[in-house]
């Protein structure tokens, strides 16, 4: 028969946890780089902190279905006149043709389950930093929303997320230009309110940037409409809508301040809504010829692409592209 002290378990040595690794014994390895030094190694390869340096990889939303907008809601969604969809995608497809050929990395928005109209236009959905994507919270109802397919899709490609705006703040990411790594321009108007600009401010000046936020005139859309930082020292503005204390600013970082190229250009065919692949290189689109010229006489090399029918949905390609990385 089997007694008592037959079954009993024998005691175990007692031992002290606080002297193994997940107590911070031997074995514990402390983590001591910077954020910052982990992007491109623990976080992807991301980050910006000008207009005009090398481009390295974008952020695009192919055309899809959801831009078969009938005529009578054209307007309602922001629209400017219904697509023909079929060649709007070729036109996209062209772009990124364009990108590829240049070297820059093109990743494609992760499909939400109802992808809204207007979320062709990347460029709004985030703003970069150095250390990541701060996300757009956009300010109209018909877009609300777009900025949690932004997120899934950077969390799949490793991108960190800085802030997500919170409150009753409303931003897009054409709103905030890079003068210089230490200096931030944000525009206050239609799309981006005092709320976010206050939020982002805090965030870079974590960061030791400083944030210059100016007003924007009514009846314009975005910052990115009247600046365009094209290399170190070289910006054009488009008189009568850019700020004077924006002016002021780029004269007092050494830029040279010049007359967008052709301003009927760039109120019939989006001449200025270009993107800027490198410094005094850019893509713009077709039938510009004025605008080409003069850039031309400049120095920069102009890529005109046809985007004619993309531009039924109120943008070009460069509200097309959200910038997820340039050379720092």
């Amino acid at each position: 028969m089997q007694t008592k002290e037959n079954t009993m378990i024998p005691e175990q040595p007692l031992t002290d946890s606080s002297a193994t690794a997940a107590f911070g014994g031997e074995g514990w390895s402390p983590r001591t780089r910077s954020h910052l030094q982990e992007i491109g190694d623990i976080w992807a390869d991301c980050g910006i902190d000008s207009e005009w340096k090398p481009l390295q990889s974008v952020l695009v939303h192919r055309p899809g279905p959801e831009l078969a907008v009938p005529p009578d809601r054209i307007n309602a969604l922001q629209l400017a006149a219904p697509l023909d969809l079929p060649r709007a995608r070729a036109e996209h497809d062209r772009m990124l043709e364009i990108y590829a050929k240049n070297q820059v990395d093109v990743q494609v928005m992760a499909p939400g389950p109802s992808t809204l109209p207007n979320q062709l236009y990347c460029a709004d959905l985030l703003a970069m930093t150095p250390q990541g994507a701060i996300l757009a919270r956009p300010a109209s109802t018909v877009r609300a929303g777009e900025e949690r397919w932004v997120a899934k899709t950077l969390g799949m490609l490793g991108i960190p997320v800085l802030k997500t705006l919170t409150g009753t703040a409303t931003f897009e990411g054409a709103d905030l230009m890079w003068l210089d790594p230490d200096t931030v321009v944000i525009g206050r108007g239609l799309r981006t309110n005092q709320a976010a600009i206050d939020q982002i401010t805090t965030l870079l000046a974590e960061n030791g940037i400083t944030t210059l936020a100016f007003d924007l005139p009514f009846g314009t859309m975005h910052f990115m409409g009247m600046l365009r930082i094209v290399d170190k020292d070289l910006a054009f503005i488009w008189p009568r809508r850019t700020p004077y204390g924006l002016v002021t600013a780029l004269k007092e970082r050494g830029f040279a301040v010049k007359p967008l190229p052709h301003e009927p250009e760039a109120v019939s065919n989006m001449a200025f809504n270009f993107v800027v692949l490198g410094p005094k290189k850019i893509m713009l689109p077709a039938g510009n010829p004025k605008t080409i010229a003069a850039c031309e006489a400049m120095g920069i090399h102009c890529i005109p692409v046809p985007v004619d029918e993309l531009q039924k949905a109120n943008g070009a390609m460069g509200c097309m592209t959200g910038i997820l990385h340039r050379k720092m």
